[in-house]
């Protein structure tokens, strides 16, 4: 096993030590909240797969969390803690409804227009925060989240006064034309065409990442700035590119949620999605192919919390604790370095030990 093994190996053992922790403490909160711990654990473990629609349920939410987390994972691999996820997924489902409200086109060219218009205003919203920091080395944190409720209450003035629908009984678009919306693959759910683009979607992301001049410059600004710029890499203009590649996947991420599951725009706050890729993209180490496994995981949990919720004594919003302690656990650097100093030392006195010339 060669150093990039071993640390990949590091990582994904401290990534699974780290969730049956918290699994294992959320087990026993819910033992001594609950009258009926043994049913609530049932529901929760077991709720999501006792039918196809609740089962349908997990992949409907887990479409926007792979869009989200590959969003969170370029930003986050250049280093940059940028948070435009969220506003970025807001505009660019409202992009979409703006496309397919108020264009006229063909069966097929309507969604992809919308998709991509989606990703385009999306870009244009992780570009500012991406713009402010190369120019005037503005923090990409404060500025995005600053953002994202200017985005918020754009999109809220667009929707008023562009596509709404005075009839709606609430503030809400105009219906969505049919032929713009993405059709149901799997009959008694929701789940629609989008599931076939998120997962086209990591393919993409991670040959980007990984097989590309652009993704591998990204990836060297991540790890040593100074050093990509002394090799002759403009971080700079990595810097404002991975906002915003990152920005145009949450625009179409936004996009697909809203042509997927809505007959209307009706969202009035920020829908949150945003924020949950940030928890995908950790748990999935920011790889692009450990995405859909981390989004499917996550979106396990809050559909068996809600279940849970609905059928026993043990409110949803306990399932927070597992992702609050997850998070520090991977997050906290220190986490299993004992052991793993313990493993590569032992290995490299196993290396000393063999003879110069064995095994040739």
């Amino acid at each position: 096993m060669n150093n990039a093994q071993r640390e990949v190996f590091f990582e994904v053992v401290r990534t699974l030590v780290a969730v049956f922790i918290a699994l294992a403490l959320f087990l026993l909160i819910i033992v001594l909240i609950s009258k009926e711990p043994l049913d609530a654990l049932g529901y929760f473990l077991l709720g999501p797969l006792s039918s196809l629609r609740r089962f349908g349920n997990v992949i409907e939410m887990m479409i926007p969390f792979i869009f989200t987390g590959l969003s969170v994972c370029v930003m986050f691999q250049a280093k940059q803690f940028n948070m435009i996820s969220e506003g970025g997924f807001f505009i660019g489902g409202l992009a979409a409804a703006l496309v397919a409200v108020k264009l006229a086109l063909p069966l097929g060219i309507h969604p992809l227009v919308a998709i991509l218009f989606g990703g385009l205003i999306g870009g244009l919203a992780g570009y500012i925060p991406g713009v402010l920091k190369t120019k005037w080395n503005a923090n990409e944190l404060v500025s995005s989240l600053m953002l994202n409720y200017v985005l918020l209450y754009l999109g809220l003035f667009m929707l008023n006064n562009l596509i709404r629908d005075p009839n709606a009984g609430n503030m809400a678009s105009f219906m969505l034309s049919p032929v713009a919306k993405f059709p149901v693959i799997i009959p008694d759910t929701r789940v629609h065409l989008g599931l076939g683009l998120a997962i086209l979607m990591v393919v993409l992301v991670y040959y980007f990442l990984y097989r590309t001049h652009w993704g591998y410059a990204l990836r060297m600004t991540g790890l040593n700035q100074k050093f990509a710029a002394y090799t002759g890499i403009n971080t700079m203009a990595v810097i404002a590119y991975a906002q915003v590649i990152g920005g145009a996947i949450a625009g179409m991420g936004g996009a697909t949620e809203i042509l997927g599951m809505y007959d209307r725009f009706q969202w009035q706050s920020l829908p949150g999605y945003g924020f949950d890729g940030i928890i995908v993209a950790i748990l999935a180490r920011q790889n692009p192919l450990l995405v859909p496994v981390a989004a499917l995981f996550l979106a396990y949990l809050r559909i068996g919390a809600d279940i849970m919720s609905r059928m026993s004594d043990v409110p949803s919003e306990v399932v927070s604790v597992i992702q609050a302690i997850m998070i520090m656990l991977i997050a906290a650097y220190s986490f299993l370095a004992g052991w793993r100093h313990r493993v590569i030392l032992k290995q490299s006195k196993a290396n000393m030990a063999v003879p110069v010339g064995r095994g040739n």
